[in-house]
């Protein structure tokens, strides 16, 4: 069953479901209110967007998109395979981002990822769909669930802010690996994607943190 996506309504009664379920998520909803849905249109620049994210600051990332918007206008897997890979080293696209977005364009451009189809399926399926393409990683295709199609209970637990975010809430020694995050979460299901803006939120309102 495909899940309804988020929206403004069910993010609020979702941050008071899980403050009501957790002191910590309770207090930060009363720090910083209720967090942004920080939602992008589905599709293909959206991808890009997120593997330009890669390890790398969100700022870092934003100034290589618009860059990127800036040289093609319309941004299609067809206009980005028409970029040389001098334009995209231009924008900010390291050589293997530049070999993993144009493998992305290829496979829609072709028929083989078809992105508007993904909407429709379940999450365990689009993640499989997407991870089966080179340079879409668990990472990537969990941002996309959460940012691009709104889904509700997703745990991105690469997520290094989230990690961090996750430690300082939860008071722990060491910053919790992919498994602890895991567990962590079980908690705020079926609310994750909620829980993890919140806990982004806090990250990014914490001394010495750039909203990005």
């Amino acid at each position: 069953m495909t899940p309804d996506p988020l929206n403004d309504q069910t993010l609020r009664g979702a941050v008071a479901a899980l403050a009501r379920k957790d002191k910590d998520l309770a207090r930060i909803a009363r720090r910083v209110g209720i967090p942004p849905l920080w939602s992008r249109p589905p599709g293909f620049a959206t991808l890009v967007h997120i593997v330009l994210e890669q390890q790398v600051s969100l700022a870092s990332a934003r100034a290589a998109f618009e860059r990127l918007l800036a040289e093609v206008g319309d941004l299609d897997a067809a206009a980005f395979l028409g970029l040389t890979d001098e334009t995209l080293r231009g924008c900010g696209f390291s050589r293997q981002k530049s070999r993993y977005c144009r493998g992305i364009a290829a496979a829609v451009h072709d028929g083989a990822l078809d992105l508007d189809a993904l909407a429709r399926l379940p999450d365990a399926a689009v993640r499989k769909r997407l991870v089966a393409i080179t340079g879409i990683g668990p990472w990537t295709a969990n941002i996309y669930l959460l940012m691009a199609l709104g889904r509700p209970d997703v745990w991105p637990v690469g997520d290094l802010a989230l990690a961090v975010a996750v430690q300082q809430v939860k008071r722990l020694e060491m910053r919790p690996g992919a498994d602890e995050l895991e567990a962590i979460g079980e908690a705020w299901r079926p609310w994750r994607s909620v829980a993890a803006r919140l806990l982004w939120q806090s990250y990014l309102d914490s001394p010495g943190q750039a909203s990005g």
